[in-house]
């Protein structure tokens, strides 16, 4: 379904994401192993080639820009080898706030929380929480410097 055909794309983005405002927009290609566990709050707006993994829930605020190719993985795999043999998989919540911005190619790995107003620089893989209004970079991701 392409965006021009806008009643279809609408009734597409629905099946797929059924929690996702009305205002809510998704560039193809877009990849998901779920979509019911995926929130997208109004005028979210992610760009083609994301990827989520959204076993264990992804809740993206409101005015929140997503770069093209970026990955936002739940799936927790046991860290014991052992353990890891097994068909056990746990799912780590992802929360990014309102009026962020990821660059493009962005990874938010699992059970990570990016504030409000953040910015995270392009190419950046995001271990750990960022606090509200910072700007982080890097891999592993760090704050930059605080933002406003």
């Amino acid at each position: 379904v392409h965006m021009d055909d806008t009643e279809a794309y609408r009734r597409a983005l629905s099946d797929l994401i059924p929690h996702a405002h009305p205002t809510a927009v998704v560039i193809q290609p877009m990849f998901c192993d779920h979509g019911h566990m995926i929130r997208l709050a109004e005028d979210v707006f992610i760009n083609t080639g994301a990827t989520i993994l959204d076993s264990g829930g992804v809740d993206i605020g409101a005015r929140t820009l997503i770069g093209p190719g970026c990955h936002l993985l739940t799936p927790q795999h046991p860290t014991d080898y052992v353990a890891r043999r097994k068909p056990v998989e746990t799912g780590l919540a992802i929360t990014i706030g309102e009026d962020c911005w990821l660059g493009g190619n962005v990874t938010v790995c699992p059970g990570v929380n990016i504030g409000n107003r953040c910015i995270i620089g392009a190419g950046s893989v995001v271990t750990r929480d960022i606090p509200d209004d910072c700007m982080a970079a890097g891999n592993p991701a760090t704050v930059k410097r605080r933002l406003r």
